[in-house]
């Protein structure tokens, strides 16, 4: 498994080309309001913050030899202990909104087991959530699944979708009625396509690792929910497709008016200025091949779209454009730009006819200076977009804090709050501050 996030950013380059302008937008006076009921959120999801989630197909990865990942969770941000010092710290910002995840490997952590324990625990952060006035946004899987559903092939296993539609029922039933808004899967488009924009020696590393699960636990193949190497990429993309419409079916079938959605990840590609006359640039045909189906299956089997977007890609006829010269950039070297999440609320409704709900941004820097020129750069630019017409309902930052960043450990941190590893204490750093004044006055 690979955070996607920083991995795009370390090897997707980047251009400086300006953004087009939505043509409705020219001459109209700006207005920083934002509707009434406007969604301000942060994000979190539960194997980055929760800690010691050892029935995970991620934790057996991280303990095993050879491993890809730089040092193991641990407690990570002790988040299953302290999940109401967690939504304090939300209510505190001034947020009205919470996205986080149900473990699936926690809620069934053999085939067929379900815990109520496990259950009662997440109804418990829901009904928390209404105690302090916050929305819940449920993810019911964020990457991670159950060792044993890893050991079964994970998501290439013909039985994905039904054992997913299975373990979506289950949690409907007992948490649905408090939950506002649900996404079934997050980020799912990019699973068995990463391995394309990432150097050949971490596909490897990632093959030589899942590998070794397999033979360890004495089975064919070891697939993570998140996985860097797959087998069968489009087979692992038909059942994530279909995992979704049974997940969402079962979710629906035990509350009917629950929002159900899906989280994608976008990136805001553009179309490179000045391409010699006869040139394509490869926008669409990259829009297609990794957003496509998915936009698609939006349009027919989601009442809104959640979108995920870090940063943007300029294409050529040939390729990406690199960082201009002088760019702001996150930790792995990417550039920061903040209109790209409004080009991509802008496309991602275009095709979709949907409400948007921005369910992850931010950027991965130990420079919070960084964090707190883009959110409000950002806000403004989706405003424009949402005065043109995007109905887009929420924003929800990732993340609430420094937390577990995958492969690269606690190194890369995206967090309004700054973890204290030791004490687990949250300390709110200025963009905090920002997001907050900005979600208090309901206007950028």
């Amino acid at each position: 498994m690979i955070d996607r996030r920083a991995m795009l950013g370390a090897t997707v380059a980047l251009s400086a080309a300006p953004m087009a302008l939505h043509a409705a937008g020219k001459g109209k006076p700006f207005n920083p309001a934002f509707p009434k009921g406007f969604l301000w959120g942060a994000a979190t999801a539960a194997h980055q913050v929760e800690g010691n989630n050892t029935s995970s197909d991620v934790w057996f990865l991280e303990h095993g030899k050879p491993s890809v990942y730089a040092e193991p969770s641990g407690d990570a941000a002790n988040s299953f202990l302290l999940w109401e010092q967690d939504l304090d710290l939300v209510k505190s910002l001034g947020l009205n909104t919470y996205r986080f995840s149900l473990e699936w490997a926690r809620i069934e952590p053999e085939q067929g087991l379900f815990s109520i324990a496990m259950l009662d625990h997440y109804l418990g952060v829901i009904d928390g959530c209404h105690a302090r006035g916050i929305t819940p946004v449920v993810t019911f899987n964020h990457f991670t699944t159950p060792r044993w559903f890893a050991a079964l092939g994970g998501w290439h296993g013909d039985d994905a979708p039904a054992l997913f539609a299975r373990y979506c029922d289950r949690a409907a039933r007992h948490l649905a009625g408090g939950i506002a808004y649900a996404t079934t899967l997050n980020e799912p488009n990019l699973s068995g396509k990463l391995g394309e924009l990432l150097p050949g020696d971490l596909l490897g590393a990632d093959k030589a690792m899942v590998e070794a699960a397999a033979k360890a636990l004495g089975v064919a193949l070891y697939q993570p929910g998140n996985p860097l190497y797959t087998p069968d990429g489009a087979r692992t993309q038909r059942h994530l497709l279909e995992g979704h419409r049974q997940g969402r079916a079962a979710i629906k079938a035990v509350r009917g008016d629950l929002p159900v959605g899906v989280s994608l990840a976008m990136l805001d590609e553009q179309v490179a200025p000045g391409l010699p006359k006869g040139a394509v640039s490869l926008r669409d045909a990259k829009r297609e091949h990794f957003y496509g189906e998915w936009l698609r299956l939006a349009k027919t089997d989601c009442d809104f779209l959640g979108i995920q977007n870090y940063e943007r890609s300029v294409w050529t006829d040939k390729g990406k454009l690199p960082n201009p010269p002088g760019a702001v950039t996150n930790t792995m070297g990417a550039e920061v730009y903040p209109p790209s999440l409004a080009g991509v609320a802008r496309y991602a409704h275009a095709q979709t006819n949907l409400p948007i709900m921005v369910t992850e941004h931010g950027v991965g820097s130990e420079h919070d200076e960084i964090r707190a020129n883009l959110i409000p750069a950002a806000l403004t630019e989706l405003k424009k977009a949402m005065d043109d017409g995007v109905p887009v309902i929420g924003y929800c930052h990732w993340s609430l804090i420094d937390n577990y960043e995958w492969v690269f450990g606690y190194r890369i941190r995206f967090g309004l709050c700054e973890l204290d590893r030791a004490t687990f204490k949250r300390t709110p750093k200025p963009s905090a501050g920002v997001l907050g004044r900005i979600a208090r006055a309901n206007s950028v």
